[in-house]
């Protein structure tokens, strides 16, 4: 049976009122630890959450990255093979890792006793042990978790129950492929700790009803009220905008020192893509380059950020390119968003707060809502109405 959402019910019908009537979520759903932890447990730990770039993951190498709450070890052994584990040693619970951490190697050995695993995650030694009764190796080998690689991402699944990969994905696959993201590499990297629950990140980011208000650089590339959001089939949220008619991509000038991405049509390259996959990846797809804010919730108001802009390897290998005229631009934008989350979020923490009304152009945000909404009620998340 579902777990459903330690929230009220009632509070939650208006938000998914159909789209013209309905308003955002009740402020428990931003502040409330209760909900942060159920959060914790149906999204992020059981859906595909990405914790990183497969490419900093070379052959022979591990790390640890948390997900939802728990310690993942990803390993890759020397024929590029993906491995998943709990990070966590089968003697007496240490972990194999510190979060954050890396190591090489194709031996994982704790570092509290010296029980050492293979890449594989089979148990090799346990010093000392001693004989025991009905003790094996066989069984005390670490515990996996489910993890994937799609376009140049590492995803997990700690639960092992989320829908396939292609599933999950749906038709984002198609829109995403052009760019080619996995054929790309990590030209500049930045990161962020917002003061604000990962949800406002998101609802902030499906919209740009905001954008003359707080954007006058953004204002100057693309016009704020242009383009359209899709009818997702997968777990995703998105939709496309255009770009001034001088500008090349999304820079303080409008302009770009790369070329366009090798597989776009004229049309994909008067266009940004925002699409972000349930629940933390947000992909925007520029003509030249590609953007990505990967999410990890720290708290109900406390959100870490890592921005990485993707290029092609030849672009980067030019002599004098400078990977700046992005970094610069999404820098000053992200700033001017997380001041923006920030202020929400002690909005939402105000006893004066009520949900209010979801305008026009936020329908992407309307989706997002009623996604998060119906899943609180059923336990399970399905693709947006």
């Amino acid at each position: 049976m579902a777990t459903i959402a330690p929230l009220d019910r009632l509070a939650l019908e208006s938000a998914l009122e159909p789209f013209g009537s309905s308003t955002t979520l009740p402020g428990a759903a931003y502040t409330s630890p209760e909900v942060f932890a159920w959060e914790m447990e149906h999204f992020f730990q059981a859906g595909w959450v990405c914790v990183g770039r497969a490419s900093d993951l070379h052959p022979g190498s591990r790390r640890a990255v948390p997900v939802g709450g728990e310690g993942i070890l990803l390993t890759r052994d020397d024929s590029g093979m993906l491995r998943g584990f709990f990070n966590v040693c089968r003697h007496r619970g240490h972990e194999l890792l510190p979060l954050g951490g890396s190591a090489e190697g194709r031996l994982v050995q704790c570092p509290y006793h010296g029980w050492t695993y293979q890449e594989d995650g089979r148990l090799k030694s346990a010093p000392r042990l001693g004989p025991r009764p009905g003790f094996t190796a066989d069984d005390h080998g670490l515990v996996p978790v489910a993890v994937e690689e799609w376009r140049g991402w590492i995803f997990a699944n700690v639960t092992g129950g989320a829908p396939s990969v292609p599933e999950y994905v749906g038709d984002l696959e198609s829109l995403v492929r052009p760019h080619d993201p996995g054929g790309l590499v990590v030209g500049a990297r930045m990161e962020y700790v917002a003061s604000a629950n990962w949800k406002l990140l998101v609802e902030n980011y499906h919209e740009c009803y905001h954008c003359t208000q707080i954007h006058p650089e953004l204002c100057l590339v693309t016009p704020p009220t242009s383009g359209a959001n899709y009818r997702p089939s997968g777990l995703w949220v998105g939709g496309v905008m255009d770009l001034m008619e001088h500008a090349q991509t999304m820079s303080l000038t409008g302009a770009s020192p790369a070329p366009p991405l090798p597989g776009l049509d004229e049309g994909q390259r008067r266009h940004v893509y925002y699409l972000a996959l349930f629940p933390n990846l947000l992909l925007s797809l520029h003509p030249d380059y590609v953007l990505s804010h990967r999410l990890e919730p720290i708290a109900p108001d406390r959100t870490r950020v890592e921005c990485e802009l993707l290029w092609p390897p030849e672009v980067i290998g030019q002599a004098g390119f400078d990977p700046s005229y992005a970094l610069e631009f999404w820098d000053i934008t992200n700033k001017q968003d997380w001041h923006a989350c920030e202020s929400v979020q002690r909005g939402v923490s105000s006893r004066a707060y009520q949900p209010g009304p979801i305008a026009r152009p936020e329908d992407a945000v309307y989706q997002f809502v009623t996604m998060v909404a119906s899943a609180y009620l059923d336990g399970e998340v399905k693709p947006p109405r």
